[in-house]
């Protein structure tokens, strides 16, 4: 009787054992969807941050989102996403994190969280000449291209201008060579990086001054429920500039240092 009762007591202990450890697993794995993944929502068709490559997924995000997996220990699994939907299914847990040139905004802040930000990027005005467009006061009333649900998108309605949505960068572009608009709304390092590929191109990029437009901080974005993610982000983000990595993959991608205003 004795015995009995001891193999009892063993298998109830072990099977404790058993269920604190898978516990302690599933705690250590609880900030993501999947345990030992980080799954990053993009586009993937908007070079330098993120665009396929001989079929692979290549770009400054892309190098930035594995980098950040690595510090925290996890593999980086990317989801390309239409923009239309990337940051509403933040929501429904599709991924872990968006990583796709996402400004903060009030109005995103009030919804979301942000760890800090990667990059500070500049908007222009993308045309090219006999448009009339000579400054960013110009294209009040007029036809300009930008992303919907994009800053961009916000901001030259902010200026005035008829905003047109446009699904992709190169979109935007076509819509302006074949005169459906006036311009685009944009950033500058990503029509630097389409320029270099179009070099035939007559579109031009317009400043638009700081005093009017204040440089955007990009950051990775998560639902309001990633607290600990997000922080933890953090640390791996600071830890990258401390050790050069975000500086070098700016020079790489867009042929100078933005990680910094």
């Amino acid at each position: 009787m004795k015995k009995r009762i001891a193999l009892i007591v063993t298998t109830i202990l072990a099977l404790v054992l058993v269920l604190t450890g898978c516990s302690n697993k599933k705690s250590a794995n609880s900030d993501t969807k999947t345990a030992g993944t980080l799954t990053i929502g993009l586009e993937g068709t908007y070079a330098p941050y993120s665009y396929r490559e001989n079929g692979k997924l290549d770009g400054f995000e892309v190098e930035y989102g594995k980098d950040i997996a690595k510090k925290l220990g996890l593999k980086a699994k990317f989801v390309p996403t239409k923009w239309d939907s990337l940051i509403a299914v933040l929501n429904a847990k599709t991924f872990d994190v968006v990583i796709n040139n996402v400004a903060e905004n009030p109005s995103r802040k009030k919804q979301y969280l942000f760890s800090t930000p990667y990059i500070y990027s500049k908007s222009v005005i993308i045309t090219k000449d006999g448009t009339g467009i000579n400054s960013v006061d110009d294209i009040k009333g007029q036809k300009i291209a930008a992303g919907t649900g994009t800053d961009n998108f916000n901001h030259a309605k902010e200026f005035g201008a008829e905003t047109v949505p446009a699904t992709d960068f190169q979109t935007a572009m076509s819509m302006i060579e074949q005169g459906r608009v006036k311009g685009a709304f944009n950033s500058k390092e990503a029509f630097l990086t389409w320029k270099k590929d179009h070099k035939n191109t007559d579109l031009k990029y317009i400043e638009i001054p700081a005093s009017k437009l204040p440089v955007s901080k990009i950051a990775p974005i998560y639902n309001k429920k990633s607290t600990n993610l997000s922080k933890k982000v953090t640390k791996a983000t600071k830890e990258l500039y401390k050790d050069g990595t975000m500086k070098k993959l700016s020079i790489k991608y867009f042929g100078e240092d933005i990680t910094k205003k």
